[in-house]
């Protein structure tokens, strides 16, 4: 960063808040209130207002830290009506905080609306960062190199999940996913079913919490993970998939494509077909095909 550039200088400090009125969109801790962040606590009790998931849940963490300010309720259900009155307290004046129940605002949560229309009405939003999900169990799996594709929530129904997963299973990075504790087995043996069982797997749960647990193994064992102890279906999970094995001189979508006729066709009916579809070597994806058949 170039120090002669003042626009991008660091604010002293005690400035906590804009001059103007404006939003902040303040990350909160999954779990461990340590997390909290210096500046998070600073907004957080200077603002005239908290917009929150569960109000019920904010007011613990505020108590904690013995913040008073006022807080409201912003959810999925009434986000759209409540982003409106929010740009009615800045048109007052007014500075607003939004936090969700743990992590950062608006991935995966209640929030890009009111991000949306506060932008929209001309006010500034300011971004608070600090604890989020995905970059704390990516940073703890050993599995990022290089790129990687966060999705969040995969639909609840199997049809639909199934048809998700068809469609990221050529993509050529890790893919992260958040998954509730009731469907997480489901999901898991869907991941193995479509993407292959010698792919990578990181389970990351309770992240920050007392019984955190984050644990790699190929999603063909995964299914034997989860039953060796009920207990590992319980709590608040990020999934991550390491990127597809591919073999050398063929591409994702080569790939992608042999995998799928070889859960239909012979062998080499399969490998034959792949060469014809993509334009790849015949030899090539007949002995990348063995191998797949091979590994299961």
């Amino acid at each position: 960063m170039d120090s002669s550039d003042q626009s991008h200088a660091l604010p002293p400090a005690n400035r906590v808040l804009l001059a103007k009125p404006a939003l902040y969109i303040v990350a909160t801790p999954l779990g461990n209130l340590y997390d909290i962040t210096m500046r998070a606590l600073a907004v957080l009790g200077k603002v005239d207002a908290i917009a929150a998931e569960d109000t019920r849940h904010t007011r613990r963490l505020l108590d904690h830290f013995g913040i008073r300010t006022r807080l409201l309720a912003v959810h999925q259900h009434n986000e759209q009506a409540a982003a409106d009155g929010l740009v009615g307290l800045l048109e007052q004046g007014q500075h607003i905080a939004l936090v969700t129940d743990a992590g950062t605002p608006a991935v995966s949560d209640p929030g890009a609306r009111v991000v949306a229309r506060v932008q929209a009405a001309g006010f500034p939003v300011v971004p608070v960062p600090g604890p989020s999900a995905v970059t704390t169990a990516l940073s703890a799996s050993g599995l990022v190199e290089g790129r990687f594709l966060f999705v969040g929530f995969l639909p609840p129904k199997a049809t639909a999940r199934r048809a998700e997963l068809e469609a990221l299973a050529s993509t050529p990075a890790a893919l992260v996913f958040y998954e509730a504790p009731h469907r997480v087995v489901e999901c898991v043996a869907d991941l193995a079913a479509v993407f292959g069982g010698q792919r990578e797997l990181v389970v990351a749960r309770e992240l920050t919490k007392l019984h955190e647990q984050i644990a790699r193994m190929p999603l063909a064992e995964a299914a034997d993970w989860f039953a060796a102890d009920s207990d590992r279906s319980r709590g608040e999970f990020v999934l991550i998939v390491a990127p597809p094995i591919v073999a050398e001189g063929l591409s994702p979508e080569t790939e992608r494509t042999l995998r799928l006729l070889l859960d239909e066709l012979p062998l080499k009916t399969a490998a034959k077909l792949a060469a014809q579809l993509t334009g790849a070597n015949k030899n090539a994806l007949y002995e990348r095909a063995l191998a797949l058949k091979d590994a299961g």
